[in-house]
């Protein structure tokens, strides 16, 4: 018996000194393997009387019983030690404050056509949507912009699958589209009131109907990059139409923008005659600051106009009887200006260093 317990002691000597589970294994199979100390004392029964094999085969059994216990001990202690080395090459300081996630913010240029809806919708101009993919006919055409005028090249706009040769498909080159639109539709609404009522049957609009107060922001698309150009860019395009609507309003209305959008007082703007096939006669508007970076500066940030006649008849509407002005801006350059960025590639690199500092 004291044979059996030396043996006991050694497996657990044997597995107390392995660091590792191959280790482990193989002290394993010098106890409880095939060729292991336990299986040869089993065989050894054999030659052993019927009342000695008894005893004999009771005793190898609750050694080998020990060497097992001794072995799962063993395997545990590994695994936990695993564990703990583990926990420690992970460990997390529960004191520490938590890792916030980051709020994202508006893109600047999202700012600025918020700012700009506000401003003008408090002067009592709608906001005009309309699609990407525009028709030739809003796009050109109703704008009064003759069959050779450059804008309508492919190497100036960006024609897409659609349409046909007559009435080709392309992605705006400005947001004007939008003002024919909604001033047709809101012809459309007041003829057929005429109509029901038997005042109109065919021609020109010339009855009586609110004034077409617009805005008309968005996306429009030109060949065209560089520093201060991008080949997809924003645009605002405004519109006033009505009986008494002049260029002297024009004037009043930008000026008064300006001076919010930039909250300067002291603004100066001009207006320099310029052409649009769109209004007649036409002005590009140019502001100076008079204090900061740039005072003393002319800077352009908008084209403008008295309606032209024919654009007032493709609305549907009597030129003898309404008029009004329209203007184009672009709320890529007004956002430069009032933040101080000097290149446009920058709004659309998606640089979250850059774009952070707007939120």
């Amino acid at each position: 018996m004291n044979e059996l317990n030396a043996l006991a002691e050694s497996a657990r000597a044997a597995f107390a000194q392995a660091v590792t589970p191959a280790e482990l294994e193989n002290a394993k199979a010098l106890f409880l393997g095939k060729s292991g100390r336990i299986t040869e004392l089993m065989k050894a029964l054999a030659a052993l009387p019927v009342e000695e094999k008894k005893s004999r085969g009771a005793a190898i059994n609750l050694v080998k019983q020990a060497i097992e216990a001794a072995l799962q001990q063993s395997r545990q202690a590994l695994v936990d030690a695993e564990l703990q080395v583990q926990l420690q090459a992970e460990a997390l300081d529960v004191t520490l404050p938590g890792r916030r996630r980051g709020q994202g913010g508006l893109h600047p240029v999202s700012l600025t056509l918020e700012r700009i809806e506000a401003i003008f919708g408090s002067m009592g101009f709608d906001v005009a949507d309309g699609p990407e993919i525009e028709t030739d006919w809003f796009n050109f055409t109703a704008l009064n912009t003759p069959q050779d005028h450059p804008a309508r090249s492919m190497h100036d706009t960006f024609y897409v699958e659609g349409g046909t040769d007559e009435a080709p498909h392309l992605l705006r080159t400005h947001t004007s589209p939008m003002q024919i639109r909604h001033a047709v539709q809101h012809v459309k609404h007041h003829r057929a009131a005429d109509v029901a009522a038997g005042r109109l049957s065919d021609g020109l609009f010339s009855g009586d109907m609110p004034e077409i107060r617009v805005i008309a922001p968005g996306r429009t698309y030109r060949v065209d990059s560089d520093a201060t150009h991008s080949p997809m860019f924003h645009q605002c395009e405004g519109l006033w139409v009505g009986e008494n609507v002049s260029f002297k309003d024009l004037k009043f209305v930008f000026t008064d923008f300006c001076r919010k959008f930039f909250e300067s007082d002291d603004l100066v703007l001009r207006f320099r005659p310029s052409f649009f096939p769109f209004t007649e006669p036409s002005a590009e508007i140019d502001i100076q600051f008079q204090t900061g970076p740039l005072a003393g500066r002319w800077l352009e940030v908008a084209g403008s106009g008295q309606v032209h006649p024919n654009v007032i008849r493709n609305m549907g509407l009597d030129p003898e009887r309404y008029i009004g002005f329209a203007f184009g801006m672009g709320p890529d350059r007004l956002t430069m200006l009032r933040y101080g960025v000097s290149d446009l590639r920058l709004f659309f690199d998606g640089d979250i260093r850059f774009l952070s500092q707007f939120e």
